[in-house]
């Protein structure tokens, strides 16, 4: 966990990667256990809970700040969404689920970053999407 929260800013309850299963340069693969408890299940749906597909999102781009927190060792930023594109969202995830989130680096253009994402739940994909990131300032300005 300590790797995860050195590289991304995000914190509990919205730290949506528990682990760093693979990485690589251009390539980062991430898991994460859905449980019963999750505020975000909690209303979604009652007697039927499902992960929404933003969520799921959330977690792959959580995943793709980890993979760029490397390359942006010494830069004074933190990477954020810019855009979501062609979102496909195949398979409804449950809690108990676990899920991996495979990030592949596509493309860097000086402080822009074009990612692909793909989550997968047991050897099936829930969703599948391309993001953008840009360095926003580590620190909030007044």
């Amino acid at each position: 966990m300590n790797d995860i929260e050195s590289a991304i800013p995000h914190r509990p309850p919205m730290l949506l990667v528990d682990r760093i299963i693979e990485r690589r340069p251009d390539f980062i693969r991430c898991e994460k256990a859905f449980e019963e408890d999750e505020f975000f299940v909690q209303g979604h749906y009652p007697g039927f809970p499902i992960v929404p597909g933003v969520i799921l999102c959330e977690f792959a781009m959580q995943a793709g700040a980890i993979l760029l927190a490397e390359q942006l060792e010494d830069a004074d930023g933190v990477p954020v969404a810019t855009r979501m594109n062609d979102v496909r969202f195949r398979q409804m995830i449950r809690p108990g689920d676990v899920v991996h989130a495979e990030v592949k680096l596509d493309e860097r253009l000086a402080n822009a970053f074009y990612l692909s994402a793909k989550v997968v739940c047991r050897g099936k994909t829930a969703v599948r999407f391309q993001f953008a990131c840009t360095l926003a300032p580590a620190h909030q300005q007044s």
